[in-house]
């Protein structure tokens, strides 16, 4: 079945917040010496404003140059360096974006939305204990901020660290007892850990705490999958975004369960499921398990060139997924070039062996 993990971050709510609080307040450039007009040509102010603009569309490659350039020379660094690693962890580069981080917060700047990033760098780092020490403090600031648990759980789903991803939804639970998405996230650690039966009461208590939302219909939606109880899911699914709740997880599970159906081009539920699909990646670009069905989806269309797209970030997002580098070389040998399939399978290979290798 497919791999039920929701996007972590990739834009943080909470980060983007915060930019946009601060950049608001560099509208104003500062002028420049007659010296540093000569040596930088191009406004500082101007590339942070351009910058965040990107960082805000989720556009973190295009964005770096430009914040590279403001970072240093703007009267807002808080806003430069902390848009610098926010794209860095975006495009996979957690330790430029943990090292950024720590200097934030080690000069002046030690705020929950610095922990709570810095949390989900250290995650994508592979430094579970600091990433949960980040979190402590993320937490102790604002206890009662449930994005802060649900963006560092998020990235625990991505890297596939249920155990500290339960840990802190744990924690959260105890701050914001009556938070249904919280419940949700526990159950989903509790299942993907095998301990179905303790996931069962916190996706019912999530439903019932928040009954007619996006939340229930995910947790009903998850439970019957776990349960193999495949027509549920579709029904639950389908009577959540037929009331509007058009949330991208909910449209990438309904997809999926329709591919794994045996959908095929042609039937209406293959367009549906393709139609889901890309709505999904609209709207979580981020989301590498949407983004990586899509990919398979336009294989079996056989549109190579397209699935290529969706696959390559799905790889840059989960750089450990074996199933990306099977699909992206079969993509790149329909498509002709046998050098990238090639790559691709050495690749596979090697990722094969190191994960054999640190296996029991």
């Amino acid at each position: 079945m497919r791999q039920k993990t929701r996007a972590i971050l990739i834009i943080s709510i909470a980060a983007t917040l915060c930019l946009d609080l601060t950049a608001a307040q560099s509208t104003l450039p500062r002028p420049p010496s007659v010296s540093t007009q000569k040596e930088r040509p191009t406004d500082p102010e101007a590339e942070l404003r351009t910058g965040t603009a990107l960082t805000r569309e989720g556009k973190f490659e295009e964005a770096i140059p430009h914040l590279l350039a403001a970072r240093g020379h703007v009267q807002e660094e808080y806003a430069a360096s902390f848009n610098l690693a926010l794209c860095y962890q975006g495009t996979g580069r957690y330790q430029q974006s943990v090292d950024i981080l720590e200097n934030l917060r080690a000069n002046g700047h030690n705020t929950s939305a610095v922990n709570n990033l810095l949390a989900q760098a250290y995650i994508g780092a592979a430094q579970p204990e600091k990433a949960f020490s980040s979190f402590q403090q993320a937490a102790a600031l604002a206890p009662t901020d449930e994005k802060i648990y649900v963006f560092i759980a998020d990235a625990c789903t991505d890297h596939k660290q249920y155990e500290l991803g339960l840990r802190i939804v744990n924690v959260g639970i105890r701050n914001l007892p009556s938070s249904a998405r919280l419940y949700y996230e526990r159950a989903m650690f509790l299942a993907r850990l095998d301990r179905f039966e303790e996931a069962k009461p916190d996706f019912e208590h999530a439903a019932t705490l928040a009954p007619d939302s996006d939340i229930a219909y995910l947790a009903r939606a998850e439970e019957s999958l776990f349960q193999d109880d495949v027509p549920a899911a579709v029904r639950t699914a389908r009577e959540g975004l037929s009331k509007g709740y058009h949330d991208y997880v909910l449209q990438d599970l309904l997809a999926e369960v329709l591919i794994h159906g045996g959908a095929v081009p042609g039937q209406p539920e293959f367009s549906e499921a393709r139609f889901l699909l890309e709505s999904s990646v609209a709207q979580k670009p981020g989301y590498s398990t949407a983004q990586i069905a899509l990919g398979k989806l336009y294989l079996i269309e056989d549109r190579p060139k397209d699935a290529v797209i969706h696959l390559e970030i799905g790889r840059r997002l989960e750089p450990q997924n074996p199933a990306v580098y099977t699909n992206l070389a079969n993509a790149y040998r329909r498509l002709g070039d046998e050098q990238k399939a090639r790559k691709m399978l050495s690749q596979l290979k090697e990722l094969l062996q190191n994960g054999n290798r640190s296996g029991p």
